[in-house]
């Protein structure tokens, strides 16, 4: 389970405006989260370099910067905050430039988690060699959620790269789906910032097996 860290979205507006970034992820720390997700992007999800400073501060798990990556100075800036992971949108990149930020990513010892939601943007994933990948069920031009963009791509990642299903999920059932076709692990966002009891909320998440791909 990756926890995230999100105050608002372009498709929910805002989950909660006032969500103090370190005590959450403590609770998240508390309910089992393998991983935390921090939105550091401004305009359209009310992140900043503060909550991930202020969330490395406050947990020893491994923290994932999420934000629009498209120059290696800011997989520079993730390290100096505290990231372990930087992601890497396949649809916003070239592919050249993908390789070039996914090889800049590992240079300053920054894990690239590449998203991806086609077939395409599998392929220039893995020519990346990435060694995480993210399948967003959310169309990012239409912020439509399509849970068949999970079932169909994540039985397509070797079974040696970490396979992570996003978007779209908050209940029991729907990461037994994800981990169904193959998840290693599932990115939950809204669902969590938005609890009210996010200790609780997570751990209600957690235990399901996935089905070996």
């Amino acid at each position: 389970m990756i926890a995230e860290v999100k105050r608002r979205s372009p498709s929910r507006g805002d989950i909660n405006a006032q969500l103090d970034p370190a005590a959450r992820a403590r609770e998240y720390e508390r309910g089992g989260a393998a991983a935390i997700s921090v939105l550091t992007e401004p305009a359209h999800f009310a992140g900043s370099e503060a909550d991930l400073v202020q969330v490395r501060a406050a947990v020893d798990l491994p923290l994932l910067r999420k934000d629009f990556i498209i120059d290696e100075t800011q997989i520079v800036e993730a390290r100096a905050w505290g990231a372990s992971a930087v992601l890497l949108i396949a649809r916003a990149l070239p592919e050249t430039e993908l390789l070039s930020l996914a090889e800049a990513a590992r240079a300053w010892e920054v894990e690239p988690l590449i998203e991806v939601r086609t077939d395409e943007e599998l392929d220039a994933a893995l020519h990346a060699k990435a060694r995480a990948v993210g399948v967003n069920s959310r169309n990012l031009e239409t912020l439509e959620v399509d849970a068949r963009a999970v079932d169909r791509l994540l039985p397509r990642v070797p079974s040696d790269v970490i396979a992570i299903a996003e978007s779209g999920m908050q209940t029991v059932a729907d990461v037994e789906r994800a981990a169904q076709v193959g998840a290693d692990a599932v990115l939950i966002g809204s669902s969590l910032s938005s609890a009210v009891d996010a200790e609780s909320a997570l751990r209600a998440l957690t235990g399901v097996h996935r089905r070996g791909r």
